[in-house]
């Protein structure tokens, strides 16, 4: 035979009929086990990366890949030579203009508000605010028509709709006889956008760019918004761009002003990695039991093979190639099962809410209405690898005690 004694040996003890069914009950149980634990483990995984996704894609449509912005306190200077000087880099994809203040809204109530001044028709290029318009379009933004565009959250603070007047302060003082006053000006809602992040639905309003540089006394933007072609890189490309456009610019990245955020989002992610491989090791617990058991009954057996010459190596290797099977089994099962649930599970999700008539998460409390859910291969991949060594480790002591089986002692009896 060209195949190891082993692995003969161990293939035949798997597919033999066992006198005691009870070891081939709990065989199936530890195979069952570990599928429903790879199972839960990938699909929660998928989830999780389907929420990180999300997040990511809707703070980053709002907020940019990168920044460039003047020395503190001063306007980008020569603002349309930066914008050529970034857009000619092959790894960015649009670049516009912006001028950012904090202002007080008043309208039927009164509410604080971070105000971008905007270009509305490179917007777009930078970000996906003008796909999220619920009523208007920032085209409406035209210079000097002092229209104005709120997050929706902050529209209903305000008490406003499109069609009604703002009116903003913004902490630029002006002489008067009546001693420093700041400035006011009257807007005109022309629109309202919801991204579904309670950071800029509840705190960001939008104006034309002239018309903001007006209002704060500026003769230039504060700053030039960047779109990356892949977000990851933001912080290399950061590096050339300030080498590129020199000391009076500073470059910052999406990773410098969220990084917290996002770093509290992936050590979340190792720990339920963590905590759920604990159930893959309750799962394996199993397969120890069922080899224990599996030992006992093949005493005899175990005696005979030594007597022929078989080594405690070889004796180790027959019962560890039947635990390895179990946890391939197993693993296979949940793996596809897990890939098969990832996959199908916004849709799964959306048929129990509809024929049940239940909602997991409502749209009035959480921002993410929809269960989001994102397979990645290299998360099926640790699955299944720890997994594996969990199925592998469990099979040595059981193994090693069969190894261990003295011929004269356990034929006493036979």
């Amino acid at each position: 035979m060209f195949r190891p004694l082993e692995l003969f040996v161990g293939l035949r003890y798997t597919r033999a009929k066992r006198r005691n069914q009870f070891i081939s009950f709990i065989s199936t149980v530890s195979i069952v086990c570990i599928a429903i634990s790879v199972t839960a483990l990938i699909t929660v995984m998928s989830v999780m990366n389907g929420f990180d996704n999300e997040l990511r894609t809707r703070i980053l449509g709002a907020i940019s890949h990168a920044t460039v912005s003047g020395l503190p306190g001063e306007n980008v200077q020569d603002w349309s030579r930066a914008v050529q000087i970034a857009e000619a880099n092959p790894h960015v994809q649009g670049a516009a203009p912006y001028v950012e203040s904090q202002a007080f809204l008043q309208a039927r109530r009164p509410s604080g508000a971070l105000v971008r001044g905007i270009e509305p028709a490179m917007e777009p290029k930078v970000s996906d605010i003008d796909k999220h318009m619920v009523e208007g379009k920032l085209t409406d933004l035209v210079p000097g028509e002092w229209n104005i565009v709120l997050g929706r959250e902050l529209a209903m603070t305000l008490g406003v709709n499109v069609g009604d007047k703002v009116t903003m302060a913004v902490p630029e003082f002006r002489a008067t006889p009546m001693g420093s006053v700041p400035r006011l000006r009257g807007f005109k809602v022309t629109g309202i956008f919801e991204l579904g992040m309670q950071e800029f639905d509840s705190g960001l309003a939008l104006v034309n760019m002239s018309d903001a540089e007006k209002l704060n006394g500026l003769d230039g933007p504060t700053g030039i918004r960047l779109r990356l072609d892949d977000l990851f890189n933001a912080r290399p490309v950061a590096r050339e761009l300030a080498n590129e456009l020199g000391q009076v610019y500073k470059v910052d990245t999406w990773m410098d002003s969220h990084a917290n955020f996002f770093s509290a989002i992936s050590m979340e992610k190792k720990v339920m990695f963590i905590i759920l491989s604990l159930i893959i090791l309750v799962a394996v617990i199993n397969l120890i039991s069922m080899l224990m058991m599996l030992v006992t009954d093949k005493q005899a057996d175990i005696a005979i093979l030594r007597t022929l010459g078989s080594t405690p190596r070889s004796i180790m290797g027959m019962f560890m190639v039947q635990g390895v099977l179990v946890g391939f089994f197993g693993i296979g099962f949940g793996v596809g099962l897990g890939s098969l649930l990832s996959w199908r599970l916004p849709q799964i999700v959306k048929w129990i809410e509809h024929t049940f008539g239940v909602t997991f998460l409502s749209p009035d409390v959480y921002y993410i209405s929809e269960l989001p859910s994102k397979l990645q291969g290299s998360d099926v991949g640790w699955v299944a690898l720890v997994t594996f060594l969990f199925s592998l480790l469990a099979t040595l002591y059981p193994a090693w005690r069969a190894s261990r089986t003295q011929p004269a002692q356990a034929l006493r009896y036979e």
